[in-house]
């Protein structure tokens, strides 16, 4: 396949570009400084903070999906980079007539909102006591506008009328890939804590095959 990867050279973007080069895909690689890549992988600099659409029209053309570890690098002092960032993707591709991405978010964010339903339950159906009551307050007490700024994120994906997934990792690692982790749909995971960034990249490169994710959201963990 041919895949854009955006934020290429971040925690999960790298990953994301590793596996898809030994997997046999043709890859563009777009981050604000592009370096350390693989042989034969197409480097496109864009600052993704300040997205420039002809550079991001040209990164995505010709892609049969687009892939994004898109964050902050600071989740305190940068909120707002994701949606912007995505933002400009989503024009982009609707632009060049791409229709497949995914995108990391995080499983904080809160419950998935549901056709029909007035207002989502008050707590994601996956979490256990602890994470309801004392895990997901504090994190959002300390990152609210970063995880306020996914759910906006998450927002845009679904008004997008794309082909769209969204991963929702817990803590990330940095333990080498696995391939072992769990995964549910449309809830996190429970007793989930934490998952290897490089299991959060093989999950997303396994879901462009997988139709059945197309406008889900995956909460996934070790």
């Amino acid at each position: 396949m041919r895949l854009t990867i955006v934020a290429a050279t971040g925690g999960i973007g790298r990953h994301l570009v590793e596996q898809a080069v030994a997997a046999g895909h043709e890859v563009t690689a777009v981050a604000r400084r592009p370096r350390d890549l693989p042989d034969g992988v197409r480097a496109v600099a864009a600052d993704l903070d300040r997205p420039d659409a002809g550079v991001l029209a040209a990164a995505v053309r010709d892609s049969d999906a687009v892939l994004s570890g898109l964050g902050p690098r600071n989740p305190r002092a940068d909120a707002g980079i994701t949606s912007r960032g995505t933002r400009a993707i989503v024009q982009a591709m609707l632009a060049e007539d791409v229709r497949r991405i995914v995108v990391v978010s995080a499983a904080p964010v809160g419950p998935v909102p549901v056709p029909g339903q007035v207002e989502p339950p008050r707590h994601d159906p996956g979490d256990g006591f602890l994470m309801r009551y004392l895990g997901t307050p504090l994190t959002r007490a300390l990152f609210g506008p970063h995880y306020a700024d996914l759910a906006v994120t998450e927002q845009l994906l679904r008004d997008s009328g794309l082909d769209w997934t969204v991963s929702r990792p817990p803590k990330l690692t940095d333990r080498p890939v696995t391939g072992r982790y769990r995964t549910a749909l449309n809830r996190n995971i429970r007793g989930g804590f934490s998952v290897p960034r490089a299991d959060v990249a093989h999950h997303m490169l396994a879901m462009l095959n997988q139709p059945d994710t197309i406008r889900q959201v995956l909460g996934i963990a070790s």
